[in-house]
């Protein structure tokens, strides 16, 4: 039960960044002080202290003795263990946050590398419990369920972690791959640090990858090009490293998976997620199926609208020539999502503004922060954090409406305490997405012209294309990689065939490919920070759209539903957490839903040019 908490790795929600500008406005930064003051605060070094005691005092009082326990000790044993899980949360949280607000920094990395060995040697005794508590008999742990309410609220985390019972190893053997654990998380800290640490060069001006790719939006194409040439050579440079860091992750995860008896790759992200293979299936198949209905028709029409017989890679998130290329500075971006989020619901609205105001929010780019967005949950008795690279794009406005919207879930499902508040990454993004939505078609219903709601309208699409059809083929991409793994390590070319193979289906006729492009998939983190993390994009987009249809239609009381489902963290399956809205997303037709919102969309955008 007892895992090594962490910040969620950088998400690159389409990998690319906005555009610059020094004229954004008084940016907010993190202040991390209701984590620590600091790293050698006393108060950091009084956790750690309870934790080196803690852990080693659970081991001895109870250790081989669970299947002894009656309701009301078992009841304390596992908010004991909840205990320790929240003090080393709030420590590497800490950590982590600290790294990534400057990766390249060696006293911050260090730190976060010491706290995290620290925290596997004390938690190293507290390996018997999960194996213990699946040796447990089911008719034994339902009777204790039974006869205490406390102890019957956990259910769903203990049904998650029995899941697991027919891929748990030895006691001994357990306890030497958490040992080992801290080799792996070497190999993603250097992914990180060497993405943070890479150098590229535009128009004599040394850029970091995020700057870099910020160029992919510019409206002139001659830069879109030199920067998608440029990332190229600076990966291609370094690719020898990027494919060590996949071979070497991915061998891991095939020798871990065969020991567990897993069979497939996939299969322990499902169990974590606590989804069924056979719905992810599904989602992939009616995504896969929709590919020409969806991102090829809309990158014709791109195509189209810049005046191109084909389209290059670096055309795919060109503005439109009709775009509005003006800089959204904050003031403007904070007002935008805080008045969607009112109009839904005035509490939404509430939530968010600590955010804002009180140092939960790192918007600024800054040379050698990670790069991306992300809401990091750390603990329920602090509060979430939020990292932007904000730079006053309309893109980034729907970033901050997106990792806002994490915030609000987290801080909503806090009161379900530390092991029920975490949400399956399948249902993690669905208050993300849906504030997005919310945003969109604020600025949709504000349009006063055809022209700006066509631009409206071909950024959504965009973006939804970006969450579901890309985030699937970055699946697909997994999928061939780990499964080209198990056969024989890769070479360097070796991985950028796979990558090619499912960049031509998915995005379809309308683009040619340049030489260099083949290396682009070394850059995105979740290949190696969370493996299969991407298709829980689709998953909430597809999810979200179906939801939002409902809430279009005027389903009676549908705010309150919203709330309930947002409160009920990760206590709750997905069947339980829809049906009050009526959606069911074992249905291979919840996804035809979903994936027909954005269809509907190319519509009009086809209509208007009729």
């Amino acid at each position: 039960m007892f895992t090594l908490p962490f910040p969620l790795p950088a998400a690159v929600r389409d990998a690319n960044a906005s555009s610059g500008s020094e004229n954004l406005g008084d940016l907010p930064e993190w202040d991390l002080s209701d984590l620590y003051t600091s790293p050698d605060a006393p108060e950091l070094e009084a956790d750690l202290s309870f934790l080196e005691k803690e852990c080693s005092a659970f081991a001895a009082d109870y250790q081989g003795k669970l299947a002894d326990l009656d309701a009301s000790e078992m009841l304390t044993c596992i908010e004991r263990n909840e205990k320790i899980s929240q003090v080393s949360g709030r420590i590497m949280s800490y950590a982590g946050l600290r790294y990534y607000q400057m990766t390249v920094d060696a006293e911050r990395a260090q730190f976060m590398a010491n706290c995290q060995e620290q925290l596997t040697d004390f938690s190293t005794p507290l390996v018997f419990f999960t194996l213990e508590l699946n040796r447990l008999e089911d008719d034994h742990l339902a009777g204790l369920m039974a006869a205490n309410e406390g102890l019957a609220r956990y259910k769903p985390v203990l049904d998650r972690i029995r899941a697991m019972k027919p891929h748990q190893l030895s006691d001994e053997m357990e306890k030497f791959l958490h040992d080992l654990g801290v080799v792996g998380d070497a190999w993603e800290r250097l992914f990180d640090e060497t993405i943070a640490g890479l150098e590229f060069d535009m128009e004599g001006e040394t850029l970091n990858i995020e700057a870099t790719l910020n160029f992919l939006t510019d409206p002139d194409r001659s830069k879109r090009e030199a920067a998608a040439r440029e990332v190229a050579r600076v990966l291609g440079s370094n690719i020898k490293t990027f494919a060590r860091v996949h071979n070497t992750q991915a061998k891991e995860k095939e020798v871990m998976d065969r020991w567990r008896n897993m069979p497939t790759a996939q299969t322990g992200r499902h169990l974590s997620n606590h989804v069924e293979p056979e719905v992810v299936e599904a989602l992939r198949n009616a995504v896969v199926a929709a590919y020409p209905k969806l991102s090829h028709r809309y990158y014709e029409l791109k195509r189209k609208w810049l005046g191109l017989d084909t389209m290059q890679v670096w055309d795919r998130n060109a503005p439109l020539p009709m775009d509005d290329p003006r800089i959204v500075d904050w003031d403007e971006a904070r007002k935008t999502v805080s008045d969607a989020y009112a109009a839904f619901d005035p509490r939404m609205a509430e939530i968010a503004e600590p955010f804002f105001t009180d140092g939960w929010i790192d918007a600024g780019v800054k040379p050698g922060k990670a790069p991306g967005a992300f809401a990091h949950p750390t603990v329920t008795n602090v509060h979430p954090y939020v990292m932007l690279n904000y730079l006053g794009k309309p893109r980034d406005v729907m970033t901050l409406a997106h990792e806002l919207g994490h915030g609000v879930h987290q801080v909503l499902a806090a009161e379900q305490g530390e092991m029920l508040s975490s949400t399956p990454l399948t249902l993690a993004e669905t208050a993300s997405v849906f504030g997005e939505m919310l945003t969109f078609r604020k600025m949709l219903d504000a349009a006063e012209t055809q022209e700006q709601r066509k631009v409206l309208l071909a950024g959504k699409v965009e973006d939804m294309i970006n969450t579901v059809v890309r985030q699937i083929a970055f699946y697909d991409f997994e999928c061939k990689l780990h499964a080209a793994r198990r056969e024989s390590e890769l070479t360097p070319e070796d991985i950028n065939a796979l990558w090619m193979s499912v960049q031509a289906e998915s995005l379809g006729p309308a683009f040619d490919f340049m030489e260099g492009y083949e290396t682009f998939w070394a850059y995105i983190p979740h290949f190696v920070h969370s493996p299969f993390y991407v298709y829980a994009y689709a998953f909430g987009d597809g999810l979200v759209n179906a939801l939002y249809a409902v809430y279009a239609e005027g389903d009676e009381g549908f705010e309150e539903k919203y709330f309930d489902m947002l409160k009920a963290g990760g206590s709750k399956h997905h069947k339980e957490l829809l049906a009050p809205f009526g959606l069911d997303a074992s249905d291979p037709k919840f996804w035809d839903k979903g994936l027909s919102m954005i269809s509907d969309m190319i519509d009009e955008l086809e209509a208007m040019e009729a």
